[in-house]
């Protein structure tokens, strides 16, 4: 698990990520879809009564709480994720792999300004409940000499499709930046711009 303060920032941005909506590709014949899915579900915790429809508000949830609190704290903390492949066959235990973000922002003005963030890439495993869904285990990428043996054993044959996502930081920052604008709409917040550490301030679209 990577953790960068905001001192690190500009670290993030040459490898940050951000995501879009998740597409409807068709599971193949074991219930496993391998396509490279880029996601972003920055969805609320549903009211009494209603009831989930997707796991992806679940994984937003455990980046937040679980992960999220680890950093430095910010006003806002996003979460994003690229999805590499899913495994939904077993309702106890439904499997997805990919690269996670947090990223924590303080709202200045009508900007943006991180705070802290970083990559967790691994494989989540989530059970449907009666209301929705839930995270029970995250099974993370090591960092350091353990980064390459821990991701090839927990991607598997998924993990060219992970090096594809993990090492293209000019597509991530574009979904970054896509995902943030999504989030300031959700929330209505007055931001037109998010700035990291060190460098310009961007325009949110």
């Amino acid at each position: 698990m990577k953790f960068f303060l905001s001192t690190f920032t500009l670290l993030l941005v040459l490898s940050a990520c951000g995501n879009k909506q998740a597409s409807s590709s068709p599971l193949d014949g074991n219930g496993e879809n391998n396509e490279v899915v880029k996601i972003n579900e920055n969805k609320e915790v549903l009211p009494d009564g209603e009831k989930e429809t997707t796991y992806f508000p679940a994984i937003d949830r455990y980046l937040v709480e679980e992960i999220g609190r680890h950093y430095a704290p910010g006003e806002h903390c996003v979460p994003l994720h690229s999805v590499v492949a899913r495994d939904e066959r077993n309702a106890e235990d439904i499997l997805v792999w990919g690269d996670f973000w947090v990223f924590n922002y303080n709202l200045v003005g009508d900007t943006l300004k991180c705070v802290s963030g970083g990559s967790h890439p691994g494989l989540m495993h989530i059970r449907q409940t009666e209301k929705g869904f839930e995270v029970t285990a995250f099974d993370r990428v090591e960092d350091g000499s353990n980064y390459l043996p821990t991701a090839k054993k927990i991607f598997g044959d998924k993990f060219d499709a992970f090096q594809t996502i993990n090492s293209d930081d000019v597509a991530r920052e574009k979904l970054r930046a896509e995902g943030l604008a999504e989030y300031v709409r959700k929330k209505g917040l007055n931001a037109t711009m998010y700035q990291d550490y060190g460098w310009p301030a961007q325009e949110l679209k």
